[in-house]
């Protein structure tokens, strides 16, 4: 009879939101990018996905993945993938040492929680498939590195590479065919610039129209600007953000951040049909964060959009009030404001008519947040002892 024994371990995973993005693939099987990117991961006390992963000899035959209480679908190649790389380096061990329990051969339960919209742009694939990776690898108590486990989390999907590591993170494209040099490392820990604040403006929760996997091959096959982004604008955005994060330039930050948003918004309306996935609301915390920008004299916010409409502005928080005061005076009514963060800020800025509207009609609720750490093992299980999926606590 199969022992009854459950093994467990469970993990949380930061959401990253690139500065520099990443579109486009040169190899869709093994999730090989057409360039470089480069990410800050933001804090888990705000956004964050908490996984277990379990396995037993007694659990039915085949893997399973319960997400947000839904049954998910795991036989895809993305998940599959992660599956055979994870269980092949446990089985490794196992055959290193004969006395470890043959966990590689027992089915996976995985349970897993996002405390944010799955599937709205805010990249709740990354953080999922690093959750994903780094509890089953911490289940099967693998020797792997951060970077080593990216190669990995890579597969599942390309950004989730970059949640795996805490601050300011770059997947590097890498040049090898196998995919055995594109992986993540860390530019820079958290407490490098621990002065960094993003604001989200959540101006749609809902599924996105056209999926990143599907968008991005339409502009790499019909995009006559995609090629001019991944030989030119990349690497040179890239150098950039790397001195502007060394050497802590939020003005040169900025500048970076919003002209690359920019060109990949650019490319999906250059990709035939044309792919919009800003919206008028987006276009609108666009021109407020210019107005502000005007206001201060400087850049003291940057905007940027990933393959959805909802805004993610960085500023520093020295500069609050000038940032969030402002926006605050026209979104005072959405939730999600910090009352902590907010009290006693004044406004300066007088928007423009048309771009208040559209920012008090489409954005549905605001998330503050800052600069934070990678995964973290946690005692916190969605997986009862007994092999029960159990809610969260938190």
């Amino acid at each position: 009879m199969a022992s009854e024994k459950v093994y467990r371990a469970s993990t949380t995973a930061p959401v990253n939101i690139a500065v520099v993005k990443y579109w486009g693939k040169r190899d869709t099987k093994l999730n090989l990018p057409t360039n470089s990117s480069l990410s800050v991961t933001l804090s888990q006390a705000d956004l964050r996905t908490l996984t277990t992963a379990s396995c037993s000899a007694s659990y039915p035959e085949g893997d399973s993945l319960l997400l947000n209480g839904e049954p998910s679908d795991v036989s895809g190649a993305r998940p599959q993938a992660c599956f055979r790389e994870l269980r092949a380096r446990r089985a490794a061990l196992e055959a290193a040492d004969p006395s470890l329990p043959k966990l590689s051969t027992m089915p996976l339960r995985i349970v897993s929680e996002n405390n944010f919209p799955t599937a709205a742009g805010l990249a709740s694939s990354a953080a999922g498939f690093a959750a994903f990776v780094r509890a089953i690898a911490n289940l099967y108590e693998l020797p792997a590195s951060p970077s080593e486990l990216s190669l990995i989390a890579r597969q599942g999907s390309g950004s989730a590479c970059r949640s795996l590591f805490g601050g300011y993170v770059a997947w590097r494209m890498g040049e090898a065919a196998d995919g055995s040099d594109s992986m993540a490392d860390q530019v820079a820990e958290a407490s490098h610039w621990p002065e960094m604040r993003a604001l989200i403006l959540v101006a749609s929760a809902a599924k996105k129209g056209v999926s990143s996997t599907s968008g991005m091959q339409q502009t790499v096959a019909t995009s006559g600007l995609f090629k001019e982004r991944i030989t030119s604008v990349v690497p040179k955005n890239m150098e950039i953000m790397e001195k502007a994060i060394a050497e802590r330039d939020f003005a040169a930050f900025a500048e970076v951040t919003m002209r690359d948003s920019n060109s990949f918004h650019a490319t999906c309306a250059d990709t035939y049909p044309p792919i919009f996935y800003m919206n008028d609301v987006s276009r609108a915390a666009i021109r407020a964060v210019e107005a502000i920008n005007a206001a201060a004299g400087r850049s003291v916010a940057a905007y940027t959009f990933d393959a959805g409409p909802n805004a993610v502005i960085y500023y520093l928080e020295q500069d609050t009030e000038a940032v969030v005061g402002n926006l605050y005076s026209v979104l005072s009514e959405v939730d999600g404001w910090k009352a902590s963060a907010v009290e006693g800020l004044k406004a300066n800025v007088s928007f423009d008519e048309s771009v208040a509207d559209l920012l008090k009609n489409g954005v549905s609720r605001v998330i503050m947040t800052s600069v934070g750490e990678g995964p973290v093992a946690t005692q916190e299980y969605l997986v009862a002892e007994d092999g029960t999926p159990v809610k969260s606590s938190s």
